[in-house]
């Protein structure tokens, strides 16, 4: 693997105690900032399938959170309010500056929702991404315990110690762990962002962050929820992800709350990574909604 590849994605910019990776491409009024999921390996090459087919019409911006892709810790606590803090001053820094267009994925809804009702000059617009939504997240807490989910970590952690050590249990187990996308198995990523991919996945497979935000997820969601719902024009993508919840699912969640925030939705069977299975079918969805909310093309 060449260095040519690292010097393509890697923009390191100091913020708070450690440096925030922030990777762009493209041209725009607007740019379209891709929030990741909790625990991604590397977000400039998981979200790579979308954001690579709205770069040729729009800026992007993939923001690389504390202990994710090439970003370091930056030693703060997980709270929604310094993982925003921390993006916020990571695009500045980098030339980035609003108006954005937020694109979470999964647990960045939190941040996303908290970003957009605390700086609403900031944010034009929402694309959701199958973003985790604050009511659901509150109704996991009631099956899932404080207690459950520090068991939960520390068997995550035993089994990626031994991962990390990319023995038989690391090959026997990656369709469910490295390559749970499908991206290694894809034709998305060329040879050397696979092996990049790889790369990243073990260098930061027991970072601490993931755990962090994991205890803090009720957390974030309340303190999403208490900012009220997103008032900035949306596009939801949803999914039928499984949670534990009986009383009510993950698609339900969304549809309710995408429709109380006045959004566009839609229902796919491509599951919580669809990004990785639909790229073409997003886009272009994506693309037509910002037309219609009058964000031009350059």
């Amino acid at each position: 693997m060449g260095n040519n590849i690292i010097q393509k994605y890697q923009n390191k910019i100091p913020v708070s105690n450690g440096k925030i990776n922030v990777y762009s491409e493209g041209q725009g009024e607007a740019t379209i900032i891709f929030l990741s999921g909790a625990g991604v390996t590397s977000p400039v090459l998981e979200y790579k399938p979308l954001y690579s087919r709205l770069s040729d019409e729009y800026r992007i911006a993939v923001v690389e959170k504390s202990g994710y892709g090439f970003s370091e810790s930056t030693g703060t606590e997980r709270t929604v309010e310094n993982m925003v803090s921390e993006s916020r001053a990571a695009l500045r820094k980098a030339g980035i500056n609003p108006p954005y267009i937020l694109a979470p994925h999964s647990y960045s809804g939190f941040e996303a929702i908290w970003w957009a009702n605390t700086y609403p000059d900031e944010i034009k617009a929402i694309f959701s991404i199958d973003m985790g939504i604050p009511s659901m997240a509150i109704a996991m807490d009631k099956v899932i315990t404080k207690e459950k989910k520090l068991r939960i970590n520390e068997k995550r952690r035993k089994l990626f110690t031994t991962l990390a050590k990319q023995g038989l249990m690391s090959r026997i187990l990656a369709k469910w762990t490295v390559n749970t996308t499908g991206l290694l198995t894809s034709d998305y990523l060329s040879d050397a962002e696979k092996e990049l991919y790889k790369k990243l996945f073990y260098q930061n497979l027991l970072n601490k962050e993931i755990e962090d935000e994991n205890m803090l997820m009720t957390d974030n969601a309340v303190k999403a929820e208490k900012t009220g719902i997103i008032k900035v024009p949306s596009y939801f993508y949803i999914s039928d992800m499984k949670t534990p919840v009986k009383s009510t699912t993950w698609k339900q969640e969304a549809i309710r709350y995408a429709e109380k925030a006045g959004g566009q939705y839609k229902y796919t069977d491509a599951g919580h990574m669809m990004y990785a299975k639909i790229p073409d079918e997003m886009a272009r969805d994506f693309k037509n909604f910002l037309k219609t909310i009058s964000i031009n093309t350059p």
